[in-house]
């Protein structure tokens, strides 16, 4: 008998079947992912050249589409999460010194700040308390004071419970030589949002969601505006594997022959493609107004129990993520630990500037259902009654 060469040891636990809790998630995400998406992402394997697999990324193009409300032909999903479609939107239209301006009232302006950065962008920050929004005299003020060449600005600000009105801001940029860019992650399909009529030239979101599809792949697009600036390049994109000429022609944007550019997630791109046809069997009207009462009824309960919401302006809040200040005397992760210990249930802490300020609590996609709102109405009193209080 040979002697082993073998040092380490199979893992014990990777010898034991996998275990998986299951838990109502009702934090900022992800989301729950129904049966039916489930199944779309357990399909067997096809290679990432194959027909059928260029057939669905041309219908997931199709459904971006629908949900952005875009005729914009560079439209696609980037293989990664939110945060992969924030870089590929910044990799792509900024280069070394040009001027950005960075709309900051939470954490995902304060990450687009630094991204941009590191990619030597002159990076000028326009700041508002968490849980207020921007209004256009405040972006007329900042484009006319830094003269930018792009605005990156969250239209659902998932860590504050904010949603950012957008109706004008890119007639706006584009009156001051500016191009729009939207961060839409956490509101896409939950809040009414029009591409192209409200002339965002740069648009993204994330699969998990109110997508409901799990997390690795997010949708983007790029106006006119946006792509005749990416051919004006003096370098190239310093990612090889965001650069949107390469992605362009592998989703089959550009009109040549597709080629092979990444191993795409196969199984990430089926279940974004059922999550894009359940919206649109769904509708998009009917998917907003189902958030809006949905987080109405949530803010109404919440307000009758004596707690207070974060965001004060009923129309500044984010039907898709709720923030409520933590009740006076409680420890945040007290609330959360209850809630998952006791009712398999996640909802979440603060997030950036919100920490130990906030419970977030989110009702996105097949989640946002009256009967979940008094679930956590319900499981929120259970905890306030049998959590430790401190005396103040």
């Amino acid at each position: 008998m040979a002697t082993s060469l073998l040092r380490v040891p199979p893992p014990e636990k990777l010898l034991q079947p996998l275990a998986v809790p299951e838990r109502l998630l009702l934090g900022p995400g992800p989301s729950n992912v129904p049966r039916r998406i489930q199944a779309a992402g357990g399909r067997q394997l096809l290679g990432h050249m194959h027909p059928e697999v260029l057939q669905v990324m041309d219908e997931i193009k199709a459904g971006i589409q629908y949900a952005f409300q875009t005729r914009n032909r560079l439209t696609l999903a980037v293989s990664g999460s939110g945060h992969c479609a924030m870089e590929a939107a910044l990799f792509n239209l900024l280069e070394q010194g040009d001027p950005v301006l960075v709309a900051i009232n939470g954490i995902w302006g304060q990450r687009a700040a630094d991204i941009a950065r590191r990619l030597g962008a002159n990076v000028y920050e326009l700041l508002k308390p968490p849980g207020k929004y921007f209004t256009p005299q405040d972006i007329e003020q900042g484009l006319v004071q830094h003269k930018p060449l792009v605005l990156f600005i969250t239209h659902g600000e998932s860590s504050t419970g904010v949603l950012q009105p957008l109706e004008g801001l890119g007639e706006l940029c584009h009156r001051h030589g500016c191009l729009l860019l939207v961060d839409a992650v956490a509101s896409l399909g939950g809040a009414p949002i029009f591409m192209d009529q409200q002339e965002i030239d740069v648009l993204y979101s994330g699969s998990q969601k109110v997508l409901n599809a799990p997390p690795g792949s997010a949708p983007i697009s790029f106006s006119e505006r946006a792509r005749e600036k990416l051919l004006r390049r003096k370098k190239k994109p310093p990612s090889f594997y965001l650069d949107m000429d390469w992605l362009a022609n592998y989703w089959g944007c550009d009109g040549e022959p597709r080629r092979y550019h990444h191993t795409a997630p196969i199984n990430s791109f089926f279940s974004l493609r059922e999550g894009l046809a359940m919206l649109a069997e769904l509708g998009l009207e009917s998917s907003w107004e189902r958030h809006r009462a949905n987080c109405t009824q949530l803010c109404q309960g919440l307000l009758d129990m004596g707690l207070e919401l974060f965001v004060e302006e009923e129309k500044a809040r984010l039907p898709t993520i709720t923030t409520v200040r933590v009740p006076e005397g409680y420890d945040w992760k007290d609330i959360t630990a209850f809630l998952m210990d006791n009712h398999g249930m996640e909802i979440a802490g603060g997030l950036g500037p919100t920490v130990g300020k906030v419970l977030r609590i989110g009702l996105m996609g097949c989640n946002s259902t009256s009967g979940n709102v008094d679930r956590v109405l319900g499981a929120l009193q259970d905890a306030l009654k049998g959590c430790h209080r401190s005396r103040l």
